[in-house]
């Protein structure tokens, strides 16, 4: 690869802005300075554009093995880029599913074949597989997934004596989604007693309701307390649960953490009247007062990381009546235009994007020299265009399933590189079908 010199940059990257040229030699930045100038490298010049770390989201579906049909390593890791994700942890709810050390393994070759983004694969606890999960190395992979409330692929753990096991056993990041499953069903035979299968899907947020969310993650967070354990909470949905976080120490000391997705930061339920089953995720999509109030605690560090839980289904799929079209949908090549769209409306900073998108994912799960634009650590870097509005269309969705819900929207903020591994891996529209990405590293 060489070196590239990356010229008149507005870096964004711990709590600053500032103007600089950035020095790529082969996978790392090697010199951060004003006036860099070096015959051997290959120029870039983004002009005053803004350089960002390279997004780490720690939680996405690419549905490979078994489900392929819907999205794969391959597709969906080169659509992550596009959005400027140069990292992200694939979860386990896959056919088979990840909950071996030998089917983990298997499912970072595939990483190491087909990836155009730096990957990770957490291990997935069920009822019956702590004594593996104890034999897991901690710098193995990104963490323990568990469900503690049933979603696509079905690895509901449920088994109460169990969890406090599985609490108790790993030093590991246990990444949870939290909902409580009797809550759901019990909702849900009620809707299904008055509409049969065909519920409109208005009511998803009734089923998967606020209760059934605090329900499971306020137990979790009173078993973490118990155990000791290291608990993340994924994908928070409702204003309550924020009150079970803190954010009066450190990330670094914080033995609870807890996401929130692009999805519960941008849609509410009025929005099912337009989009339908296409916004259907679990959790649900609530209220304009949960949004609100998810927003609140993001940007007074209650809540700790952005991500996107990036889950494709084919259209035909979505588009089944309520109780059999599946919950999820593809995010990751719109997620960070999204943010930067309410940056522009004034909601949140560039620089708190970059906190939650990029460094935090970096400091919560001990990631190896990613997260951040420093000397010595790998060139992961997304130039963003902010005053370059595209619209997204089919024929510019980089997704498998081909569909977006973020569809006929208008973006005011591009992407316009990415580079991974100092590799420039995604240039305006451009992919390079050359692969250089690396299974994460950590320091724990």
């Amino acid at each position: 690869m060489g070196r590239v010199l990356i010229k008149n940059a507005k870096i964004v990257n711990e709590n600053s802005i500032f103007e600089s040229d950035v020095l790529l030699q082969d996978d790392l930045i090697i010199k951060i300075a004003a006036n860099i100038s070096d015959d051997t490298a290959k120029v870039i010049d983004i002009q005053g554009k803004y350089l960002l770390p390279g997004v780490i989201d720690d939680q996405v579906h690419f549905r490979e093995p078994g489900l392929t049909h819907k999205g794969d390593i391959a597709s969906e890791s080169r659509a992550a880029v596009a959005g400027g994700i140069t990292t992200y942890m694939e979860q386990p709810n896959t056919n088979p599913q990840t909950t071996t050390i030998e089917k983990l393994e298997e499912k970072f070759q595939m990483g190491a074949r087909s990836s155009f983004a730096n990957y990770s694969f957490p291990f997935g606890g069920t009822n019956d597989n702590l004594e593996e999960l104890k034999r897991l190395d901690k710098n193995a992979c990104s963490g323990v997934k568990l469900f503690l409330g049933s979603s696509t692929g079905n690895m509901l753990v449920d088994d109460e004596e169990v969890i406090e096991s599985i609490f108790s056993n790993t030093e590991m990041v246990i990444s949870a989604h939290c909902e409580d499953e009797g809550t759901i069903k019990r909702n849900l035979a009620e809707y299904k007693e008055k509409y049969g299968d065909d519920i409109p899907v208005k009511y998803h947020h009734k089923i998967r309701s606020e209760e059934a969310c605090y329900l499971s993650s306020s137990k979790a967070i009173a078993l973490a307390k118990k155990t000791g354990a290291r608990l993340h909470v994924f994908h928070l949905s409702t204003g309550k649960e924020t009150e079970l976080f803190r954010n009066d120490i450190p990330l670094e000391q914080k033995k609870i953490t807890a996401e929130v997705c692009v999805h519960h930061l941008w849609f509410t339920n009025t929005d099912y009247d337009t989009k339908g089953t296409l916004i259907k995720w679990n959790p649900a999509v609530k209220t304009a007062a949960d949004r609100e109030q998810l927003w609140e605690a993001l940007l007074d560090d209650r809540l700790d990381v952005i991500a996107t839980d990036h889950a494709p289904h084919l259209l035909s799929e979505k588009e089944n009546v309520y109780t059999k079209a599946p919950s999820g949908g593809p995010l990751v090549q719109h997620a960070l235009p999204a943010l930067l769209e309410k940056v522009q409306e004034g909601v949140i900073s560039l620089e708190k994007v970059v906190e939650k998108m990029c460094h935090n994912p970096a400091i919560l799960f001990q990631v190896e020299k990613r997260g951040y634009i420093r000397e010595g650590y790998y060139a992961d870097l997304v130039v963003v265009d902010i005053n370059a509005p595209w619209q997204v269309t089919k024929e510019n969705i980089a997704y498998k399933c081909k569909w977006s819900p973020f569809e006929g929207a208008t973006f005011t903020s591009s992407v316009t590189h990415t580079f991974v591994n100092g590799h420039l891996a995604y240039e305006n529209g451009n992919f390079s079908e050359e692969r250089n990405a690396k299974r994460l590293t950590f320091n724990r």
